[in-house]
């Protein structure tokens, strides 16, 4: 990626998918050229939580939001350091942005952080092809002496490709930290961090629970050294078929029956760890309005997700597993996509979406209190 924060406003753009679809609009954000897997989001809202939720490492993410940056950009709303998309794409940015928590304006965020952008694309267009032909590489190009549009699609179709792509230790912590419980300590949680959105950790310390975030490359003896209630596992970025470490991390801790909950990534490494394939979906689920029925309730929750890649396992039969009996616990209302497992003889769930919800839904909030019956149980 190359870029250069200067004099953005008015600058020619150029968005280019690799099976050759071009989109001209304005720079947004940095100037220079980027690349990476073009997905879709729909929220309409916590789009400061997208940039920097590290599951969209390597990906240029397009808004189907007409108006983006409203809001601005604050100081408290980050889900991690730094701003993770390789590229953003909206229609209509906000000239003036309208929030009394509002720092700076996101453009000058985008620009602050190297992020090449583009405005004035037409999204809905752009969304309703990638529906039909597919998520797929692209490449963002502004300045005011672009390249021809053989060179910038030849570019385009020399970046790497998501799938087969290892990106979880490029994103998680190199060093282990503690997220405190608030009030009474309950449990003691180690977090494997996968991609872990600053949320997630927050929302079990309101539980009591104080969570040992572990890089993506922990050990089992680094994981059990800090005596764990429980093991989680979080959301990340890149294919799960690559993820063999985390997935015999997890088996490590399914043989010890320690309570253990995983989210998105998480939730494609416990069905590898169950012995389940995994495979790439056509477009991917991400927004905060995807419907989703909790199987073992029947209750329908609206809920967040971003992910690309999906567990294939069957949906109406209990399997059978080197860990005793599995079966899908969740599934997507929209498509029937596996959206969460359990097992049936250990104490083990995970799921596809986001139950933290920043921003989002708050629909899913209860499958940390789920986690937290399992660690009760296990203590009894």
């Amino acid at each position: 990626m190359t870029t250069s924060t200067k004099g953005a406003t008015r600058v020619p753009a150029v968005l280019v998918l690799e099976d050759g679809r071009i989109f001209r609009g304005r720079a947004y954000g940095a100037v220079g050229e980027t690349f990476g897997e073009a997905v879709f989001s729909t929220g309409m809202t916590g789009y400061q939580e997208t940039l920097t939720d590290p599951s969209y490492h390597r990906q240029v993410v397009v808004m189907t939001a007409p108006h983006v940056g409203n809001t601005g950009v604050n100081d408290e709303d980050a889900e991690s350091a730094r701003i993770w998309v390789s590229g953003y794409v909206v229609r209509d940015p906000a000239r003036v942005p309208s929030s009394w928590r509002s720092r700076r304006t996101l453009d000058e965020e985008l620009a602050a952080q190297g992020v090449v952008g583009i405005s004035g694309v037409d999204t809905r267009a752009l969304t309703r092809h990638l529906r039909e032909r597919g998520a797929m590489r692209v490449g963002i190009f502004s300045g005011n002496a672009l390249p021809d549009e053989g060179t910038m699609l030849a570019e385009v179709r020399q970046a790497p490709e998501m799938t087969g792509a290892d990106l979880s230790a490029e994103v998680a912590t190199t060093e282990t930290y503690v997220v405190p419980a608030q009030g009474e300590k309950k449990f003691t949680v180690a977090a494997v961090d996968l991609g872990i959105k600053g949320m997630t950790p927050y929302r079990m310390a309101e539980r009591g629970i104080e969570v040992h975030v572990l890089p993506a490359t922990a050990s089992v003896e680094e994981l059990y050294a800090v005596n764990p209630d429980g093991v989680f596992f979080s959301n990340g970025p890149g294919d799960p078929a690559t993820a063999d470490h985390p997935v015999a991390l997890m088996r490590a801790v399914l043989e010890r029956g320690t309570p253990l909950f995983g989210i998105c990534f998480g939730n494609q490494i416990l069905g590898r760890a169950l012995g389940f394939g995994t495979y790439k979906l056509k477009y991917g689920h991400r927004g905060i309005n995807q419907p989703v029925q909790d199987r073992t309730t029947g209750k329908v929750e609206v809920t967040a997700h971003n992910h690309g890649f999906a567990v294939d396992a069957p949906l109406d039969t209990v399997a059978d597993t080197p860990f005793g009996r599995a079966e899908v616990s969740h599934v997507c209302l929209n498509d029937n996509v596996v959206e969460g497992l359990q097992l049936l003889d250990k104490p083990a769930f995970s799921v596809q979406y986001h139950p933290e919800a920043a921003a989002g839904p708050h629909d899913a909030a209860y499958l940390f209190d789920r986690f937290v019956s399992l660690m009760e149980g296990q203590r009894a």
